[in-house]
């Protein structure tokens, strides 16, 4: 009996210890599971474009904390709101996690004003863009030197170099026509997205006229995202003079984008101007 007995204990105290380690790792998953909230991700909401109170608020009814973490500032965005957001948009996070915010400036970065005096029109553009301004009207006038910078102005004055001023403002320049080197090509831009369209008709000594957006662009974001799927007047074979105004009409929807007609033999493609002044 004595032997029965003690056989039959052994076997009991290793059931009870395969049972006690079998509760012991399910509690413990539990309890992981717990602790980092296993299947309970949340999907990051698009908070663009609201104002840091509404975004916190927004954010703490969902279980998640805000943090702004950098500041910009687009002109043409309404001041204090988000501009971008990390996590994106649509992403799943845990319950509390941190959203990192980057927000439009409510004050406008100031710049100073370069001195494009005696540039040729390619260099100002670039010393503009690198200021963090933007090339606005081209107004040309008689002289020796085709597309050499004569003055600088802004809001319709001139503008000194060395004057502080609101970045991405438009700087316009009167630059230089010689009668025997005026004339220029519209470019083929349909296709193109929004600031590389500019930038080629501005490239073809030629003025933005018009920009007109359909139905489909609806922000600033959408509008950098945009394409042009009409141009007017459209890619020109004979000469056009230097300043002409060229309008460009863009979507989002790149089904309304033609395909690109075949050429002539004759059909003067891609040229860009050549510069007295460089």
């Amino acid at each position: 009996m004595s032997r029965k007995f003690s056989g039959g204990w052994i076997i009991f105290n290793i059931l009870g210890a395969a049972a006690l380690f079998i509760v012991l790792i399910v509690g413990a998953n539990m309890l992981l599971k717990v602790i980092t909230k296993h299947n309970q991700e949340i999907r990051v909401p698009d908070l663009t474009g609201m104002s840091v109170d509404e975004a916190g608020q927004y954010l703490s009814a969902r279980g998640m904390r805000m943090e702004i973490t950098d500041s910009v500032y687009i002109k043409r965005m309404e001041r204090g709101v988000v501009y971008r957001q990390n996590p994106e948009p649509g992403d799943h996070v845990k319950k509390g996690r941190r959203i990192l915010l980057t927000i439009n400036a409510v004050n406008p970065k100031q710049v100073t004003m370069p001195n494009l005096i005696g540039y040729s029109l390619r260099q100002a553009k670039a010393e503009i863009l690198s200021r963090g301004l933007s090339l606005g009207t081209l107004i040309y006038v008689e002289d020796i030197a085709t597309n050499n910078v004569l003055k600088q102005l802004h809001g319709n004055r001139e503008i000194k170099p060395g004057t502080p001023i609101e970045s991405e403002s438009r700087i316009d320049l009167v630059v230089g026509l010689n009668s025997l080197d005026n004339k220029t090509y519209v470019p083929y831009v349909t296709g193109m997205k929004y600031l590389a369209a500019v930038n080629a008709v501005q490239d073809n000594s030629l003025n933005i006229e018009d920009l007109i957006f359909d139905y489909t662009v609806r922000d600033y974001a959408d509008s950098i995202d945009a394409v042009v799927y009409r141009q007017v007047p459209e890619e020109s074979e004979e000469g056009l003079l230097m300043g002409s105004p060229v309008t460009l009409y863009l979507t989002t929807d790149t089904t309304k984008v033609p395909e690109r007609p075949e050429p002539s033999d004759s059909t003067l493609v891609d040229m860009i101007p050549l510069e007295n002044a460089d």
